[in-house]
């Protein structure tokens, strides 16, 4: 090979060394080595050398690094483990030699979880799920990649979003953080990648990597009317996600996040990832945790000037109501946008926008999804007809 690649190069150094004359006011330029010159021969055989020591492995080292690993590394330094200690009340069962039986008493233990979070900030801001570390927790430790470990407490956290905002105690350093990207920007097929701590495996101090692509965007489950938690505009992918990868981030091929690891949806077959995973989009995450930073709550930017409650069974028979999911208007104030809308006490709001109400934490979560200075129509029952009031987002005017 080394014969061949000299015999090549002697046999091009002559064309070369030719100064092409068509070329002359045509534009074109021309290249011109000396071979009989010292630094002539000097480069040919540089150029020799490098030909030869090429070596292939360093090739395919390089080839391995892809946007996919540079993200990674990107983020990684921020991705955190969360380790939460909670106080919950069971129950001890006694025996009672006198009364000659068992009794159930309550006892109060200690109960550890364990979650994932990010950093977004150099200050210890970190982001989680709010069912990952919430206000009744008694003590919360952050875990970096490093395997450095620091106290944190909760600025604030937000059951109707499933977001908490962490704040560590520690001042005295930097921290690495990530930065969001704008999930209205995200493209279905796009790679995702999931970051956290399933299942505990953080103590390495490296975070779990799974990778797989955006399947689908602005999912909205029906909420339970058990669970305060509803979940709309979900981004929906088929990185692995398990149990401890909740609050963890996840990226685009940029490193940036895109959305909140919270959940997956097993169908009922198993308890395991089937390829379902969803994500708190990352445009209603930086909604939240300002509000969260500023406050410690979250708050609608504009009243509404109407006090409502979920239809009931008790409210249907007492006061025969239609037999329909909805919210009874229980007061209107006279100087809120409802009132000037045409809400009165005593209608039932069936959809708010082109959604159907089905929970009082739904109808919230609805409202949280529109700003000041929007219209807002509301589908409303009042007297056995449907009408259609629109609704001028603003803040109540003092004195009207």
């Amino acid at each position: 090979m080394r014969k061949i690649a000299t015999i090549l190069i002697s046999l091009l150094v002559p064309l070369f060394a030719c100064t092409n004359k068509s070329t002359e006011g045509t534009g074109a330029i021309a290249v011109s080595i000396e071979p009989n010159t010292e630094s002539g021969l000097s480069e040919i055989k540089e150029r020799q050398v490098e030909a030869v020591t090429d070596d292939p492995n360093d090739l395919i080292s390089e080839s391995r690094r892809t946007a996919i690993t540079n993200a990674v590394e990107k983020a990684s330094p921020a991705v955190v483990s969360i380790t939460v200690t909670e106080m919950q009340t069971g129950y001890a069962r006694e025996f009672d030699p006198f009364m000659f039986r068992f009794f159930a008493r309550p006892v109060e233990r200690e109960v550890e979880s364990i979650g994932s979070g990010f950093i977004i900030s150099e200050d210890g801001l970190v982001v989680t799920n709010q069912h990952v570390a919430n206000n009744e927790a008694k003590t919360i430790m952050i875990t970096l990649s490093n395997q450095e470990s620091y106290e944190a407490e909760v600025l604030g956290s937000d059951e109707l979003a499933d977001l908490s905002l962490l704040q560590i105690k520690d001042q005295s350093r930097a921290y690495p953080y990530v930065k969001f990207a704008d999930s209205e920007n995200v493209l279905v097929g796009e790679w995702a990648i999931a970051m956290g701590n399933p299942f505990g495996l953080f103590a390495d101090g490296q975070p779990t990597v799974t990778v797989g692509v955006v399947s689908a965007t602005k999912r909205d489950f029906r909420p339970d009317p058990q669970d305060p938690r509803v979940y709309l505009d979900m981004i929906q992918t088929d990185a692995a996600i398990n149990r401890g990868n909740s609050g963890g981030p996840l990226l685009n091929s940029d490193g940036e996040v895109i959305g909140v690891n919270t959940f997956i949806f097993t169908g009922g077959t198993s308890g395991g990832f089937v390829g379902l995973g969803f994500a708190i989009p990352s445009e209603r995450v930086q909604q939240i945790i300002t509000q969260l930073k500023d406050s410690g709550s979250v708050s609608l930017d504009y009243d509404p000037g109407f006090e409502f409650t979920p239809m009931t069974y008790q409210l249907v028979t007492s006061y025969g109501l239609p037999v329909i999911p909805g919210l009874l208007v229980l007061s209107v104030n006279k100087d809120g946008p409802a009132y000037e809308s045409g809400i009165m006490p005593g209608d039932i709001i069936t959809m708010i926008g082109d959604v159907e109400v089905s929970s009082e934490m739904h109808a919230w979560a609805l409202l949280r999804k529109h700003e000041e200075g929007e219209t807002l129509v509301f589908r409303i029952l009042r007297g056995g007809s449907e009408y259609e009031a629109e609704m001028i987002l603003r803040k109540r005017v003092a004195g009207r």
